[in-house]
């Protein structure tokens, strides 16, 4: 479990950010542009701006740091060197990065390519398989689905499902896409313009969301409501 008994950003006495939270297995954070998730997310993998004031107190049963902590952006596209080929990119042994291929579903000679010669789902999962390549506890997603078509934005939410069903890992899983969380996070977390107005078991608060912000952002999100079953 991972207590963030207090998480507190501002910037010139302006506060920006004031949480406090649990991520107890799978948790969604969710929220519009601007409502805080970014910089929540920035704050745990401690790359804020030094113009910002922080104050953190953070509780669990291990180090936060770079070896227990994998990070997935939003733009999958950005994150790798186009000159460089895939195998140079994952730092790890041969043995570790087959297995992560494995897991992932890749084929071991991607990894003699170079990320223009290789799709879009592709390029994600290898984000995914460098983010896996430690022994981490943590994993930190930003928006992984915003840059992908429908069919890869599915293929990576059962990839993510399928790790945490496999993997002893907590993930926090930062998006305004509800739909992409509602078979993956245990619980869930609304928060709007820095603080958190609701929170619950996932299940509970899709399907009885109490907050008047929590029910307009899932009105304006949800295209299907079958999925709140």
């Amino acid at each position: 479990m991972i207590d963030i008994k207090e998480l507190k950003i501002s910037s010139n006495s302006k506060k920006l950010v004031d949480i406090s939270f649990t991520i107890k297995s799978s948790t969604a954070l969710i929220g519009e542009s601007g409502s805080g998730k970014s910089l929540t997310l920035k704050a745990i993998l401690n790359l804020l701006s030094s113009s910002l004031d922080l104050k953190k107190e953070i509780n669990s049963n291990f180090e936060l740091n770079f070896n227990t902590i994998g990070f997935i952006p939003q733009n999958p596209f950005t994150s790798l060197s186009s000159m460089t080929k895939i195998k140079n990119q994952i730092f790890c042994s041969d043995e570790k990065k087959e297995e992560v291929f494995n897991l992932l579903d890749l084929p071991l000679e991607i990894l003699e390519k170079y990320p223009s010669q290789i799709s879009g789902g592709q390029t994600q999962r290898v984000v995914i398989a460098i983010a896996l390549s430690r022994d981490i506890k943590l994993l930190l997603l930003d928006e992984p689905t915003t840059a992908l078509d429908l069919e890869n934005k599915t293929n990576i939410i059962n990839i993510v499902k399928n790790l945490k069903d496999k993997l002893n890992i907590k993930i926090l899983f930062v998006t305004h896409d509800i739909e992409s969380i509602k078979d993956i996070c245990d619980d869930i977390v609304i928060i709007k313009d820095g603080h958190i107005v609701e929170f619950g078991k996932t299940q509970e608060v899709l399907n009885k969301p109490q907050h008047e912000y929590t029910k307009k952002l899932f009105n304006s999100s949800f295209k299907n409501k079958q999925f709140r079953k």
